[in-house]
């Protein structure tokens, strides 16, 4: 069984492509078990899906990427074409090495973005509470956020922090100067909007509101930046008062319509609205960039900003790809281990039935009244003559084959001269 990474990214498929393949939060979980059902060699599955990639994890036969590839296809109603344009796959130590590299924000449209790190884990831990994560992968898991942590703490990958949160709130001080005097609306509630919040307070905002569809989590995070926590539902009436807004909700729908924002310009009698659409599936209807004296901007806008500050990262790069190849070798070790031991335990085991057969046999003769002597005598002949079998085949198929390779083997491994 092989293990196969398929998926698309920002660099190989386009913004709206990518938020058609991506899974909500929510059916990630029934994602997991359909795969699992749906394509036959299928026995282990885990599922990444970010604004930046969606990517399937999984040990199959490789005839079966073919049966994978329509699952995919269908299930996210896109054509097969489209995906097979857009889609890249990567096998065994390839995929290995892909996976560390994407967990070490090597492979991240924002260079060591550590955010990244955080979503493969969560990717795992729920492939793992819903058994679709197996010896293959769990190993695979285990040895990559390992290597991403090495990467973290043993480069400069991770220095200066460089993110999308970061390069949104660049451009928002690009077009605004006067931060201090600016109010920011916040759509969302989860990590990437917490790292804008912090950001944004770096820079002195003038205040801040935060919006969300579960209004406890608004609080929770609002609280935290002395900021006004609203609900989704009340962001329409609120719109007008805000100079930024900057969406990751995380919703597969649109919040913000092209209708709510003319309004909102309307009472700002017309004073701008820098607007950054982060998430994917979009926040903010992609119309709303027509309008005038509104600045919208998605995550695939923010790649100018972000390569110009990727520059103190990119030395650490070289040392961070040597990890990699270090992690991806001691994932190929460990599941060659792992294949050894259980040969090793088929060995044992055939051995303790030969053991345990001959075993019976002189127990019997004994019972009967023979010779102990002699019992012990055959119990040791036949044990010896069973265990010394397969390799003493081995010897005469190899001499006979002239295969020297394995004829010296063998004599290292019995110690013979």
């Amino acid at each position: 069984m092989a293990i196969l990474a398929y998926g698309v990214n920002y660099r190989t498929a386009p913004i709206d492509l990518r938020e058609r393949i991506a899974f909500p939060e929510e059916m990630l979980g029934s994602a997991l078990m359909e795969v699992t059902r749906s394509v036959p060699s299928i026995s282990e599955a885990a599922i990444i899906s970010t604004c930046n990639r969606t990517e399937l994890y999984c040990t199959l036969e490789p005839t079966d990427e073919p049966v994978l590839q329509s699952w995919l296809a269908e299930h996210r109603q896109v054509s097969v074409n489209e995906l097979t344009s857009a889609a890249y796959t990567y096998w065994d130590q390839d995929a290995v090495r892909h996976l560390i590299r994407v967990a070490a924000g090597l492979d991240s449209q924002v260079l060591g973005e550590p955010q990244i790190m955080g979503q493969v884990k969560s990717a795992y831990d729920l492939a793992r509470n819903l058994g679709t994560l197996g010896p293959e992968l769990n190993l695979l898991s285990q040895i990559t956020l390992n290597t991403a942590k090495r990467v973290r703490t043993d480069t400069d990958i991770g220095r200066n922090p460089v993110s999308v949160a970061y390069a949104a709130v660049t451009m928002a001080k690009q077009i605004f100067t006067d931060l201090p005097n600016k109010a920011a609306l916040l759509l969302g509630a989860g990590d990437t909007i917490q790292r804008v919040a912090e950001h944004l307070r770096e820079h002195g905002i003038g205040g801040m509101a935060i919006a969300n569809r579960t209004l406890a989590n608004a609080e929770s995070l609002a609280a935290r930046f002395d900021a006004i926590p609203l609900q989704l539902t009340e962001v329409v009436e609120h719109l007008h008062h805000y100079d930024v807004v900057i969406a990751s909700t995380g919703s597969s729908l649109p919040v913000v319509g092209k209708g709510a924002v003319e309004a909102a310009i309307r009472q700002r009698r017309h004073r701008p609205i820098f607007m950054v659409d982060i998430a994917v599936p979009r926040d903010i209807e992609p119309e709303v960039a027509d309008l005038p004296d509104v600045f919208l901007y998605s995550i695939d806008d923010l790649t100018e900003i972000i390569e110009a500050n990727l520059r103190e990262r990119s030395n650490a790069a070289d040392s961070a790809e040597q990890l990699v190849r270090e992690g991806a070798h001691h994932y190929a070790r460990e599941r060659r281990a792992h294949h050894g031991q259980q040969l090793l335990r088929q060995f044992r085991d055939r051995a303790q039935d030969i053991q345990g057969t001959e075993l019976q046999k002189a127990l019997r003769d004994l019972e009967r009244g023979g010779d102990a002597s002699k019992v012990l005598a055959q119990l040791s002949h036949s044990l010896t003559n069973k265990l010394i079998h397969a390799p003493t085949v081995a010897i005469r198929t190899a001499s006979s084959d002239g295969r020297t390779d394995l004829l010296e083997y063998l004599k290292s491994l019995y110690d013979l001269d």
